[in-house]
Parts: C-alpha cells; structure tokens; sequence
C-alpha cells in the first residue's frame, strides 16, 4: 500500500486525522522537529500524497517542511496544506511550498479527510481469487455448525457435540485440500465478525499443530476447542459484540466476561474433555500474570492453550471488519514477536513459518497425521 505522508510539529494532534483514515491509506506521521528524522528515510516512491499540519509562521518549522517537500517531489504528488494562520501571508507561503489545496485547521477533521479522499488516488482494488469450491463448501458447512452452536449458546444451552465434531471434521477437510492461505481466502469473505474470527482461528490452530507435527488424535480436539473458544460471547449483548469501533471500558468489562461464560456453559452440560474447557476459559491468559479472567502464569497455562492464544491474536489482527483493514502478516506477526513475556516464545517462534505461508503465494501443506 502506498503512504500518505503527514508532516507535523505536533504528532498527538494529528493522529486524529490518522484514525480517520479507516485504512484506506497508510498514513505515516512525521514530527518536523524530530532530530532523529531525516527526509532520506521514506523511500519516495512509496509516497502517494503530502499532508503538512504545520504552522507557518516559523521559519525553522517552514524550512523543515520544505525539505520534506523537496525529497517527495512536492509538484508531483498532492499535497494538502492545513492552515492553523487566516492570513493573507499564511496562504502565500502555502501556495509557495507547492500546496495543491488548503484547508483551515479549524476545520473538523472529518472534512480534512474528505478532501483527502478527493485529491489522493485510493489504491485499486486486488482482485481475490476464487476459492477452491471444496474449500468454500467446508467453510460454509463449518460456519453452519458454528451458527447452530451459538444458537444453543444464546439459548443458555452448552453445545452439541456432534455439531462440534461435524465442524471440525470440515475444517481438517478443507485443510486436508488446501494450503492455510486458500482457508483464510474463503473464511475472510465472512461478514460475521464472530464466525470470521472463530473459524481464522480453527484454520490457524490446525494448520499450527500440523506444523508441529501433531498426529490426528491431537489435531481433532485442538481444532474443536479452537472452533468454540469464543462460545461465551454467544451470551454477549449485540451492541456491544458488533460494536463498529473501539468499546468503551464498561463495554470492555462486559466482553471480558465471555471465557467464564463459556466455561460455564460446558461444565454445566459436562462431558467436554479437560483441554477444551482450558482453551475456552483461559485462551486470553498471558504468561506474565496480566491476562484475564484469572490471571494464570506461565507454569498453569497449558501447551495447548499457548498455542490457540497465539492463533487467536494472530487471527485477530488479519480479520477484516468494515472499520478496520487487516494487518499483511509481516506486520501481524511483528507485533505477536513484540509481545515479549505475555505468549510463549518457542511457539510464536514456530508460528512464523506459519505466519508466512498466510500470506499470497506461499502454499503449504496443512494435514495432520494420519498416526494415532
């Protein structure tokens, strides 16, 4: 993706005009007065677009942004000139730095990020390869069962075990015909944000335990438990779970309560096996004490458990939602590797190759053992 590139003194202020961006471009904001900065840093190819959120009447600020300009070519690219002066002067300085329109600081932002929208070119769409018609018919089928399970769940009922297996039997399936990219090509196209995740991570957790090498008797349950660790949000309130945006802290207090939840729904039916009620419950513990709803340590956490944790943050960095665009796998990764302490190394090591293979052509073969 090419970048927008936003020029500012002041990187708190102008962070609001990045969150307006809601992925349509990568905004990347540069503080003028950072010493450690220098304009060679960003390659100007990359640069679809110039923003400056500068006052001008510094000349120090001013020279700062001309050099900018300079390296990405300012009369080769838009670039949008945020006044904060009214002034004659003000707007002749503009226009002098190359400014191709100017908008007043004063003005919402959300205006600002329309006049973007008008004078950068938004990057044209990839067109997604269809997907394998098996691949497709198992999502689908799994995304049933997934419905049917969470019907129960809403109802106060702990889940059927046949649809269960029903539905894991369609993940391995799918995986047993294509590679985790091909699974993650068909469950994207999911407008449940719910189901989305939920299947990523069944995808995940069994391409994951193939890549260990984990024989079938091991992937089986695995990829149940991956499948329904997010049962406890079927007794979520909508507003809150389809939220289009960041929750609240109350809001926040309500989702965390989804582990126990589900948790609870299994032992009061009872007969689900020891590693499901684990993930269900403590998929959301980290390793350093902070997770929740028990805050568990390293030596209490279950191997397994790590292992869907790690697919669940994973998962969740490359949904895609309609307010957020997903993260490429380089970036997601980058950030599950940055998250030191909280998930388990060696795993989050192994992921990678996994990491990368989620990315477009790099097929892998996700089956697991056929030895018991």
């Amino acid at each position: 993706m090419r970048s927008v590139v936003l020029l500012t003194n002041s990187p708190a202020r102008s962070q609001r005009l990045n969150d307006l961006s809601f992925g349509r471009w990568q905004i990347i904001v540069v503080d003028v007065l950072d010493p450690d900065l220098a304009p060679t840093a960003i390659d100007p190819a990359s640069v679809a677009a110039v923003i400056s959120d500068v006052p001008l009447a510094n000349s120090v600020e001013v020279g700062s942004v001309r050099r900018y300009l300079t390296r990405f070519g300012a009369g080769d690219r838009p670039y949008l000139c945020i006044l904060h002066e009214e002034s004659p002067r003000a707007h002749a300085q503009a226009h002098a730095l190359g400014a191709s329109r100017v908008i007043s600081a004063r003005d919402p932002f959300e205006w600002i990020a329309a006049l973007l929208a008008e004078i950068v070119p938004s990057p044209k769409p990839v067109a997604e390869p269809a997907p394998a018609p098996a691949v497709a018919t198992a999502a689908a089928g799994a995304a049933k069962s997934l419905t049917r399970l969470f019907d129960l769940g809403r109802a106060g009922q702990a889940p059927n075990p046949a649809l269960l297996a029903e539905g894991a039997t369609l993940v391995l399936g799918a995986l047993d015909q294509a590679d985790i990219r091909g699974w993650l090509d068909v469950v994207w196209r999911f407008d449940d944000a719910t189901h989305q995740h939920c299947l990523l991570v069944a995808g995940l957790a069994a391409g994951f335990g193939r890549h260990l090498g984990l024989k079938m008797a091991d992937c089986r349950p695995l990829t149940e438990a991956a499948l329904l660790h997010d049962l406890g949000k079927a007794q979520i309130p909508h507003a809150i779970l389809n939220k289009p945006g960041r929750l609240d802290p109350a809001e926040q207090a309500v989702m965390r309560t989804h582990p126990a939840l589900g948790h609870a729904m299994l032992l009061e039916q009872g007969g689900f096996p020891e590693i499901m009620l684990a993930v269900v419950r403590s998929h959301h513990e980290a390793l350093d004490g902070s997770g929740y709803p028990d805050g568990l340590e390293g030596p209490d956490i279950p191997d397994l458990v790590r292992l869907v944790t790690i697919c669940d943050i994973y998962g969740a960095l490359i949904e895609r939602r309609p307010y957020k665009a997903p993260l490429d796998p380089g970036e997601a990764y980058g950030i599950l590797a940055g998250m030191a302490g909280k998930v388990d190394r060696d795993l989050v090591r192994a992921f990678g190759a996994l990491a990368t293979a989620s990315g477009p052509g790099h097929p892998v073969p996700v089956r697991c053992s056929d030895a018991a």
